[in-house]
C-alpha cells in the first residue's frame, strides 16, 4: 500500500537522523536480490553528494529505486525511470526529495549560465518565480524555492506522464515531496 511505503520512508529517516540505522548484512542482501528486485518506493533526488537517498532514508539494497538529477528536476529520462519503477517493477510510492542549500536551486536564483547546465537550471525558474523575490544568500529563501521546486516536480510528474497520473489517481501509487536538511539529517515531508 502507498501509505505503508511512505511510513517506511519516514521511519527510515528517523532511524538515520537519530543515529540508529538498521544493521545490515550487505553480502546477504546482494545474494538475496541477485535473482530479482522488489523495491517498495522510487525516490527522485538531487545529485548532491550530501543527499544519498538510500542512506538518509535508511534503506538497503533492493528497497528503493533512486533517480538523481541536479535540483531533482524532471525530464523525459526521469519520467521513463519512474514509469519503469512503478508500472514494471511495482514500486508503490514516489518521493520527490529536495534538500537545503541546493546548488542547482541557488544557481537558478542567480541566473547562472554555463553550457548544458543553463537548460537544467531553466527548469527551476518556475519555482523561483512562484517564490517571489529573494537572495541566493538567504537560506530561508533558498529553502522556499527548493520546496516550490519539489512541488513543481510533482506537478510535472502528474502532467507529463499519463501512466504515472493514472497510477496516482487510482491510488495504486502514492506521491509526496520532502526536503532533506543537510545540517540535521532530518527529512521534512511537505503537504
Amino acid at each position: 500500500m502507498p501509505s505503508n511505503a511512505l511510513e517506511r520512508l519516514k521511519e527510515g529517516n528517523e532511524r538515520f537522523a537519530s543515529g540508529k540505522a538498521k544493521p545490515r548484512d550487505w553480502s546477504a542482501k546482494v545474494i538475496a536480490t541477485s535473482t530479482g528486485q522488489y523495491p517498495f518506493a522510487a525516490v527522485v533526488g538531487c545529485i548532491d553528494s550530501r543527499a544519498p537517498a538510500e542512506i538518509i532514508l535508511d534503506q538497503g539494497i533492493g528497497d528503493i529505486l533512486v533517480l538523481r538529477s541536479a535540483g531533482n528536476v524532471i525530464d523525459t529520462d526521469v519520467l521513463g525511470g519512474l514509469e519503469f519503477a512503478t508500472n514494471v517493477v511495482g514500486a508503490k510510492f514516489i518521493l520527490v526529495l529536495g534538500h537545503t542549500d541546493c546548488g542547482a536551486v541557488t544557481g537558478a536564483i542567480e541566473g547562472v549560465k554555463l553550457g548544458n547546465l543553463t537548460s537544467l537550471l531553466a527548469k527551476i525558474q518556475l519555482a523561483v518565480r512562484h517564490s517571489g523575490p529573494g537572495s541566493p544568500k538567504d537560506k530561508v529563501y533558498v529553502r522556499k524555492v527548493a520546496e516550490q521546486n519539489v512541488r513543481d516536480s510533482i506537478h510535472e510528474i502528474r502532467e507529463r506522464s499519463s501512466i504515472l497520473r493514472g497510477l496516482i489517481d487510482s491510488q495504486k501509487v502514492g506521491i509526496a515531496g520532502a526536503i532533506y536538511d543537510i545540517s540535521t539529517g532530518r527529512v521534512s515531508f511537505l503537504d
